[in-house]
């Protein structure tokens, strides 16, 4: 499965997105994969700072919003606002609610109904996904 050829804001063709991207970035952003739980240094990240899309730089969440969800990925109760566009998943013979950047359309993760308070949400994001902007 591939991203959505819907318009974004960004847009590059397959090449030039695998000419920015790490193969892996590649696999997660424009092809809906997934890295391995736990292997992201940002998922036990706490410093303060923002988390910007890894493909075109816009910032999808601040660190006021992470929490420690156990899950092995890095994990936030709520985006910054408009940065966040969804769609429905049905892989995996289950259906999921898909998150990706609201302005290149990169595949991100996932979000559930299963995270804290005040929203109750967890966008379950792929480490590869984001790149750390320290404050």
């Amino acid at each position: 499965m591939t991203t959505s050829k819907k318009e974004f804001e960004i847009n590059k063709t397959e090449q030039e997105w695998r000419e920015i991207l790490t193969p892996e970035q590649y696999k997660v952003m424009r092809e809906h994969g997934t890295e391995r739980a736990c292997t992201s240094p940002l998922d036990k990240n706490y410093g303060e700072g923002s988390y910007e899309c890894a493909a075109c730089g816009q910032k999808l969440f601040t660190s006021e919003t992470k929490f420690n969800s156990g899950t092995g990925w890095p994990s936030f109760y709520t985006p910054v606002e408009g940065a966040i566009g969804s769609s429905v998943d049905k892989s995996f013979f289950m259906t999921r609610t898909e998150v990706h950047c609201s302005r290149c359309g990169g595949h991100l993760g996932h979000v559930f109904d299963d995270g804290p308070a005040p929203t109750g949400k967890r966008y379950c994001i792929n480490g590869v996904a984001l790149k750390f902007i320290p404050e």
